[in-house]
């Protein structure tokens, strides 16, 4: 589920998408924005298929455990942004 196996593509492990969801935060956004934007960025590439909300909040907590973003005042950012 993090890492791509021979059941999950790589472009659906989680930490593809977190690279996904760190490459669109180029400024604070809301979630709801963020999930536009990933929404988006993955239906303009042939190689990647869609993910649900699901797996884009799954990405998210992977990506806040390792405390690679972080969330201050309704807005998602970078950590050290």
């Amino acid at each position: 589920m993090i890492l791509p196996t021979k059941h999950i593509r790589p472009d659906r492990a989680l930490l593809a998408i977190g690279a996904d969801v760190l490459g669109c935060l180029r400024e604070p956004m809301t979630v709801s924005r963020l999930w536009d934007e990933i929404r988006s960025a993955r239906a303009d590439r042939t190689v990647s298929a869609p993910i649900s909300y699901d797996w884009f909040v799954l990405a998210l907590d992977l990506l806040f455990m390792v405390k690679a973003v972080q969330f201050d005042r309704g807005l998602l950012q970078k950590a050290g942004s």
